[in-house]
């Protein structure tokens, strides 16, 4: 089972490019049992679909990436509204007999149905961002963003002036709780004494906690009525209500997955988006894709972290570089981690 490719290492980055074009239809190799051998990448997106600005979009960035390099046809399916497992087997089985090659699924909730649908078509490279799914033609996209959020709350600290921050989380689940663990860790660690703020908007996905930005933006209010002035959300969709209700309040915000501060739909709000989190799911769908395309598809685990560019954090915003000591603490934060001086908390 291989573990970061040299692939994976000359991939990353594509995320960030914010690259826009209109998905049709591309050229890859065959993929079993299908019905056609002439399409290329195919992602499922996870709960928000395209157009969050941030998880859904920077795999659409990949996706855009291999159409154009290697004139592929692709496509990108959204979700539907309570949807079950049954659908979403149904739509990468559905690719897959196309003949799509890499079907990704954008998300851990694709992680039953790709275990039930992988097997099935053995000639066909499947991709899930977010969750391990064993499977010999299987490639599990996963991310340190416990790294990325060290590195946010860094930030976060050095900016602060009123000495409380907060996190908002779009659903209580473990991959989430990841982001609030190295986000804490990095401010307690750079100013301690600094009070963090946490709140989830639902429990589940379905109860609409990636994909309300109303909700974003209520929790967002409550945590400046309590004084914070530095938000970070990682919260999908929902995250653009947090960085509207920041922009209001005139504090900032920070962004995730993508960097935020370059999403046309935020540039209203743009001022005030200090930095993002990055998490380079564009880069995982582009090294995918063109290992498929090479005829050496990747398979098990990929790991995506600071070592190979894989997270990180933005620095768009001229702002960022005015914060008194900000960058040095970040560029110092970012090579004791790499360098395993600093060991990032999960939970």
């Amino acid at each position: 089972m291989r573990r970061i490719s040299k692939l994976t290492r000359v991939a990353v980055g594509v995320a960030s490019l914010g690259l826009v074009a209109t998905a049709c239809g591309g050229t890859s190799s065959d993929s079993g049992d299908s019905d056609s051998s002439d399409r290329g990448v195919a992602i499922a997106y996870d709960v928000g679909g395209k157009g969050d600005q941030s998880f859904n979009d920077a795999a659409y960035a990949g996706l855009t990436k291999a159409k154009d390099e290697f004139g592929y046809k692709t496509a990108d399916i959204e979700p539907t509204e309570g949807e079950t497992n049954a659908d979403k087997e149904q739509r990468l089985a559905s690719l897959a007999k196309q003949g799509y090659n890499p079907v990704i699924g954008v998300g851990f909730a694709y992680g039953p149905a790709m275990k039930a649908v992988a097997s099935k078509y053995p000639k066909t490279t499947f991709g899930i961002v977010d969750s391990v799914v064993e499977g010999k033609n299987v490639a599990s996209l996963v991310f340190a963003e416990e790294q990325a959020s060290y590195l946010a709350g860094v930030a976060a600290a050095k900016a602060t002036k009123s000495d409380v921050v907060g996190f908002v989380g779009g659903v209580d689940i473990p991959l989430i709780h990841k982001f609030e663990a190295g986000y804490k860790q990095g401010v307690e660690d750079t100013k301690p004494g600094v009070k963090v703020l946490s709140q989830y908007l639902t429990q589940t996905a379905e109860e609409g906690g990636f994909s309300s930005p109303d909700k974003g933006k209520a929790a967002a209010e409550g945590q400046i009525e309590k004084k914070a002035d530095v938000l970070y959300a990682a919260a999908g969709l929902s995250g653009q209500g947090v960085i509207e209700a920041a922009a209001k309040a005139k504090v900032w915000a920070i962004g995730v997955d993508s960097d935020q501060y370059k999403q046309a739909a935020l540039a209203p709000y743009k001022n005030y988006i200090l930095t993002s989190a990055l998490k380079d799911v564009g880069g995982a769908v582009y090294a995918l894709s063109k290992s498929v395309q090479d005829d050496k598809p990747l398979s098990g685990t990929q790991t995506f972290d600071l070592k190979v560019n894989g997270v990180g954090l933005s620095e768009s915003n001229p702002e960022y570089a005015k914060v008194a000591g900000l960058q040095d603490a970040v560029n110092k934060a970012k090579q004791e981690i790499i360098d395993g001086k600093i060991k990032v908390n999960t939970e």
